[in-house]
């Protein structure tokens, strides 16, 4: 379904939010890690496979903490508040295990 009142969309503020310094940051280092693995050999282009770090970059983590290979919907399934934040870096899978 087409977005209907385009006028309600805010394209100045995703601009800025995507430009913003930390942003710019976290992508180079999402994109440093999956070149590294890449080269590796542990992961390729449309392979639907995501590189995870160990101490997510919303929390403060980087490249030097780790980072580790994980399927999309593992990788993907973390609580998040209603803003989209991090809450637990413990996936539902993991609560369950004994």
């Amino acid at each position: 379904m087409p977005y209907k009142n385009k006028a309600d969309r805010k394209y100045d503020q995703a601009a800025s939010y995507e430009d913003s310094p930390d942003q710019v940051k976290n992508r180079m280092q999402r994109n440093a890690a999956r070149a590294k693995l890449a080269k590796a050999g542990k992961v390729k282009k449309g392979d639907g496979k995501d590189v995870a770090h160990v101490v997510a970059l919303d929390k403060g983590g980087g490249n030097k903490d780790g980072v580790r290979v994980e399927s999309k919907s593992a990788n993907r399934s973390f609580r998040r508040d209603s803003k989209g934040n991090l809450i637990s870096e413990i996936s539902k899978k993991e609560r369950k295990r004994p």
